[in-house]
């Protein structure tokens, strides 16, 4: 199984959208600080994967999936 850096792929697409880190952070209810955090992980919660991938319009669940399809083969 590939190990998957969620945190590497949410910063990636927070990016190409052009968002700052605290609207992110006022969109997420928590703290610049944390929005950073985030990007430093290799991995998260899925409430906060949900909410995150609401928030960047994105299914961040797919890289899982694909990954999971990868290794069912």
């Amino acid at each position: 199984m590939t190990m998957i850096h969620i945190g590497n792929i949410i910063k990636e697409i927070f990016d190409q959208q052009g968002l700052s880190a605290s609207s992110f952070a006022k969109q997420l209810c928590c703290d610049r600080t944390n929005v950073y955090s985030i990007f430093k992980r290799e991995s998260i919660d899925t409430a906060l994967l949900e909410k995150i991938s609401t928030i960047l319009n994105h299914d961040f669940f797919q890289y899982y999936s694909n990954d999971l399809k990868n290794e069912i083969k």
